[in-house]
């Protein structure tokens, strides 16, 4: 059998070459088509695939037209906003993600973007500390419990909201539980969402939550930019101006915010949260064993469609 590994942005050598020993490890046939210009390559590569790895590769109706042998398709990463669920259940493959293995970048990544913030852009004015601040961890997932690992080091005053997650797993992890969202906004001057993107989540985060939050408040969006109602944002902007957006991803408002709210926002000009040599790795080799596990035993235990 063969396992196609499709990449438009490549994962790393080391990545590729652990991939490779896994794969051979277990018999099967491993491709890899990295750097690919147009859709064209991707069906033709995929036309013979019993296993398909992606990265942000939109799995689309097309392609799982074009992969007659597919089996299961593994999205490397914990988002899997790119792989369309009802399609593969009407094809009969599998989809699944690789959840918690760019947690710690993730978590990283919230903590150089409010450091960054909170020392005025490192352009030395005077700033201020984290130390003895509210932090509200919006979800309490993977990423959520390594932010609040790190924010304990941090001496922050750490809790969450998630009504998937028990108050004892919060108090382990040194995480305060609150009984609804709003308690958590109204509490804490730090917001840092972790939530999945579904049509539940979808803009849930806006402008009568944002507008409980104290003086001074920053939110902080690692997760993806569709939880954002970006119109409650601009709205709250415009009443409030000690309010702070940061993000892992330009939101749609870029431009509105640039021209009317300067200073009160960072942005990355692309997703960053997972771009890490470890990130990239530890996801690379999960999807690798997850795919040869399946192929070999029909192990589902991260299967997203139903």
């Amino acid at each position: 059998m063969e396992i196609l590994v499709a990449t438009e942005k490549p994962f790393a050598q080391i990545a590729i070459r652990q991939i490779r020993e896994v794969t051979e490890a277990a018999g099967f046939k491993l491709t890899v088509l990295e750097n690919y210009k147009n859709r064209a390559e991707l069906l033709a590569a995929v036309s013979t695939a019993d296993g398909l790895i992606v990265r942000s590769d939109a799995v689309t109706a097309e392609v799982l037209d074009a992969a007659k042998q597919l089996k299961i398709v593994i999205r490397a990463g914990s988002g899997y906003d790119n792989l369309d669920l009802a399609s593969c259940t009407a094809h009969n493959v599998v989809a699944m993600n690789t959840p918690g293995q760019n947690s710690n970048a993730v978590a990283e990544l919230a903590f150089l973007l409010m450091l960054y913030q909170i020392r005025g852009g490192f352009t030395g004015k005077s700033g201020s500390e984290l130390r003895g601040k509210t932090l509200g961890l919006h979800a309490f997932g993977n990423v959520g419990k390594y932010v609040a690992d790190i924010a304990r080091g941090f001496g922050m005053d750490i809790y969450a909201y998630d009504p998937f997650v028990s108050e004892r797993v919060m108090k382990n992890n040194g995480a305060k539980q609150c009984l609804n969202v709003g308690e958590l906004y109204l509490k804490c001057q730090y917001i840092s969402i972790h939530m999945p993107i579904n049509e539940i989540t979808k803009k849930s985060v806006g402008y009568d939550l944002i507008k409980k939050m104290p003086r001074n408040a920053v939110l902080v969006n690692t997760a993806r930019k569709e939880l954002i109602d970006e119109e409650g944002l601009l709205k709250i902007f415009e009443e409030r101006n000690d309010i702070s957006y940061l993000s892992d991803v330009e939101p749609d408002c870029k431009a509105i915010l640039e021209e009317k709210h300067k200073g009160r926002f960072i942005f990355t000009n692309k997703k960053m949260g997972a771009q890490t040599e470890e990130s990239n790795i530890n996801a690379a080799v999960a999807a690798a064993r997850q795919v040869v596990e399946y192929l070999n035993t029909g192990k589902e235990k991260y299967k997203l469609n139903r």
